[in-house]
């Protein structure tokens, strides 16, 4: 059709073209001239049909091969839908099977439940059949035969106390005069666990952090302690549990401002530079402390020990400060009862040593303060007063009983003690431990408020496979061993260095 379309419309358009043609030849006057511009004409207009009809037959098979491509894939996608069909389908069948075992497997398990309620309540029918008595009058009636029983053995056993107690009259008073002040305490607030430090400008915030957070990571990193320099405007924040690892960061700090050279080999540098100061101020604080309550004789490891205890905190007392107010207050009780004056001051200073190595030993502070006691070589005495001054260890002289007055007595002056403190204190060690159970692992730190525990590993024991094991074992025993809100980041982090020096 479309052929007879173009080859009509090409044969009017010769024709015209003829006629115009033939009468121009005659218009000029030549017949001859006419008939051969005809010829021409007739045979360009051949060319042009031919030319035409090929242009036509390519746009038909063209057209034909486009229809083709998209039935093809009219039916692949007929295809897919059909198989998504049969799987919804299949599926559905097998969800239909599983709720129909689900819902007979329930109806089993209520038979079950009825069946046991119904054994229970025939077996207590049965024992009260037996015992010819309800079970409230079984009770009763063992009750009263109990009392009857023991109430001349009860009598017959507070007489004899009694008169034990006018026998050993002047110990028991002791004794009972001890006891009774041994229950005069209280308990208030307080609570530090961030040390501020003053910035001269806003300029040197930003040198402390450095480029791309460098140098306070390097900070974070050497001191275990988590640094804020955003909260508060002029200040910078040093936050963490442990208050020797503050002190150590306050030093460094301090000390890298006052400086100006800040960087991370720097900051290593002055971090364990403050280390060492301070662990010459800790020995000092110690020696200071002994010679205020008048006592000597005390081992160097131990007086090494109580001075740690200047930066530490008991329920937010100050526990330094805590164990000399004791030892003043305990050398005069200990006169006035005529008990060992030397032995109490000792035991009393000395009470608390445990709590400047918890988070190394595991166990209670009083049990590992009387170890380290017996290991430096001091007497029984002393040792057992520190061991029993709290209530799991029963005190058998005048000297461990006054230590335990004591502790309770200065521990209710108001301010002195807050518990939501030394609780958190408590969850953070725990949480370092935890930590520091696994192989290959250099330092541990919980920071954030316990939110985060950043591991610092040895790259020559743990590699980047190991280290990312190490993570998620070191946060499943956290989830299995400790209580906490929210969740906790544990960060392992692995850093290799190669140092040489050029000679």
């Amino acid at each position: 059709m479309i052929e007879g379309i173009i080859a009509a419309v090409i044969g009017a358009f010769v024709g015209v073209g003829g006629t115009v043609v033939y009468e121009k030849q005659r218009s000029l006057g030549g017949k001859h001239k006419a008939d051969k511009a005809i010829a021409d004409a007739k045979t360009k207009s051949s060319d042009i049909v031919l030319k035409a009809k090929d242009e036509a037959m390519q746009v038909l098979n063209d057209a034909k091969k486009e229809e083709a491509d998209r039935r093809k894939e009219w039916q692949k996608t007929e295809t897919r839908l059909a198989e998504r069909e049969a799987n919804l389908d299949r599926k559905l069948d097998e969800l239909d099977k599983r709720s129909d075992g689900l819902r007979s497997q329930e109806d089993e398990v209520d038979g079950l439940k009825n069946e046991i309620r119904e054994i229970r309540v025939r077996q207590q029918e049965k024992l009260e059949k037996i015992a010819g008595l309800k079970k409230a009058d079984a009770a009763d009636k063992l009750m009263q035969m109990t009392e009857k029983d023991i109430k001349q053995d009860l009598l017959g056993l507070v007489t004899k106390l009694q008169n034990d107690a006018k026998e050993d009259a002047e110990e028991n008073a002791q004794m009972i005069l001890v006891t009774a002040m041994e229950r005069m305490s209280s308990e208030v607030t307080a609570e530090r666990t961030v040390t501020a430090v003053k910035l001269p400008d806003e300029e040197m915030k930003g040198r402390l952090i450095g480029k791309e957070g460098r140098n306070i990571q390097a900070l974070q990193r050497a001191t275990g302690v988590d640094i804020l320099v955003d909260d508060t405007p002029g200040m910078v924040i040093l936050s963490s549990f442990d208050p020797i690892r503050r002190q150590v960061a306050r030093i460094a700090v301090e000390q890298l401002m006052k400086d100006g050279r800040i960087h991370p080999a720097r900051i290593e540098e002055v971090v364990a530079k403050a280390e060492k100061d301070l662990d010459k101020e800790i020995i000092r604080a110690g020696e200071d402390a002994a010679r205020d309550v008048g006592v000597v004789g005390i081992p160097k490891e131990m007086i090494r020990l109580l001075g740690e205890l200047k930066y530490r905190t008991s329920y937010g007392q100050n526990v330094l400060m805590h164990s000399t107010e004791m030892a003043h207050l305990a050398g005069l009780i200990a006169e006035e009862i005529g008990a060992n004056v030397q032995v109490t001051k000792i035991a009393t200073l000395l009470h608390d040593v445990g709590k400047a190595v918890t988070h190394k030993i595991e166990g209670k502070h009083h049990h590992i303060g009387a170890e380290l006691a017996r290991k430096y070589g001091m007497s029984e005495d002393i040792a057992h007063a520190i061991e029993a001054h709290h209530d799991d260890v029963e005190a058998t002289t005048p000297e461990a009983l006054v230590v335990r007055i004591c502790d309770a007595l200065s521990a209710a002056r108001p301010g002195a003690r807050n518990i939501s403190a030394e609780n958190f204190v408590e969850r953070m060690r725990d949480l370092e431990n935890i930590a520091l159970g696994f192989k290959g692992i250099d330092k541990a730190y919980a920071i954030s408020a316990g939110r985060e525990v950043r591991i610092i590993v040895s790259p020559q024991a743990i590699d980047d496979l190991s280290a990312i094991k190490l993570a998620r074992d070191i946060a499943v025993k956290i989830e299995s061993t400790m209580q906490y809100p929210g969740t906790i980041k544990v960060n392992v982090i692995r850093e290799t260095r190669a140092i040489e020096f050029a000679k």
